[in-house]
């Protein structure tokens, strides 16, 4: 298993959150998905994928099949990354489809399907429909991710997709706040960095 530290969930969106999956958190970069373990560590934080599953694949997958899932995870990360950072603090249009092509092809793969089960606990007694997925091959863990990034361009409000103000910080996040104020990826890492800055800065003036 990997021993690193979890992975960073700031974005306030599942789509941003992906991307953030790479990230400097301290001084050296953390990459969460660089190796197949990796990869189903982080979909595994992210609950995109059950736990049950992603045993079964560690057991199926033949040596190195992994690994290279996780490359094309690494692909569709730095595609999508480009695509937001072109399109953030403007309203998506339908003029960005041609681009989006990539991301229809992937997830027209998928192999989804419903079956009727028990209702959730909190949901109260009686039966519901539960989306089910078929994970027929390692690939297949592409799909939830896909699915994230597909839910995201098209219910997210562009306008509201920031890049945190840290002067080293590479983290996306959806800016949700009243008035749209949120300058930081959080407060603990960044607006904390930010703040003992002001504080040293002050300080040397006053001396």
């Amino acid at each position: 298993m990997d021993n690193r530290s979890p992975a960073i969930f700031v974005g306030d969106a599942l789509g941003l959150d992906f991307l953030n999956s790479v990230a400097t958190p301290v001084d050296t970069p953390i990459d969460w998905i660089e190796n197949g373990e990796g990869l189903l560590c982080w979909l595994e934080q992210a609950g995109l994928v059950p736990r049950e599953t992603l045993e079964a694949m560690r057991v199926q997958a033949l040596p190195g099949e992994l690994d290279k899932i996780a490359d094309q995870a690494r692909n569709l990360r730095e595609w999508f990354r480009i695509f937001v950072r072109e399109h953030k603090g403007r309203p998506l249009t339908a003029d960005a489809l041609g681009e989006l092509e990539p991301l229809n092809r992937l997830i027209e793969r998928d192999e989804g399907y419903s079956r009727i089960a028990p209702r959730q606990a909190e949901t109260g007694e009686g039966l519901e429909l539960q989306p089910m997925r078929k994970w027929r091959s390692p690939e297949a863990l592409l799909l939830p991710i896909g699915e994230a990034l597909a839910r995201f361009v098209c219910t997210e409000d562009f306008s509201d997709v920031r890049a945190c103000e840290g002067s080293t910080c590479t983290l996306l996040f959806a800016d949700h706040t009243r008035g749209h104020r949120r300058r930081w990826c959080s407060m603990a890492m960044c607006g904390n960095r930010a703040k003992q800055a002001a504080h040293r800065h002050r300080r040397k003036r006053s001396n």
